[in-house]
């Protein structure tokens, strides 16, 4: 027979703990041990967001005053050299590359070889030397420039047969003043 257990007593929580299993007090004390571990988390965070405050207030203070402060730095002059050395690389780098590339192999036809591209940023001006078989070939191609939006002119400035190659091709060179945009 099984045992019946009877007990009259009123319920206390010192009954009720005594009468509790192992592990859930075990439990118990390790949620204790977590929130107590979370309480002391959060309020290092509290402190480390309060310090950062303080430091920012103080940074903001000293950045107004700064502010406030006339500037005593005076800009120093740059050379005119210097100035003018920076001006043509910034003209360098400005240069329409792509159109100017894109309108001259526009115009190049395959008879006529294209052996130099010299752009000038301060002339807007692009020189080229090239070679053709003849002169119907390099007048013919002079004409196609001319006819490209971008240059506004075209120039013929030299022309010579080259001697040294058994084809004797017509070596000339050319001047196309482009127009900013």
């Amino acid at each position: 027979m099984k045992s019946l257990r009877i007990d009259f007593a009123a319920r206390t929580w010192r009954r009720a703990l005594f009468h509790l299993h192992p592990l859930v007090l075990t439990a118990g004390a390790a949620g204790l041990l977590l929130c107590a571990g979370a309480a002391l988390g959060g309020w290092q965070l509290l402190q480390q967001q309060r310090a950062r405050e303080h430091q920012l207030q103080h940074q903001r203070e000293r950045l107004a005053t700064r502010l406030a402060a006339p500037a005593t730095a005076i800009a120093a002059p740059i050379p005119a050299p210097q100035a003018a050395f920076v001006n043509a690389a910034i003209m360098q780098l400005n240069l329409p590359w792509r159109d100017l590339q894109d309108a001259v192999a526009a115009a190049t036809p395959p008879n006529v070889a294209l052996l130099a591209l010299e752009p000038d940023a301060r002339k807007q001006l692009l020189k080229l030397s090239a070679e053709a078989r003849n002169a119907d070939d390099m007048v013919a191609y002079i004409e196609q420039l001319k006819q490209q939006e971008l240059f506004s002119s075209v120039v013929l400035t030299r022309h010579e047969i080259n001697e040294q190659d058994p084809n004797r091709p017509l070596r000339f060179d050319l001047e196309a003043v482009w127009v900013g945009r």
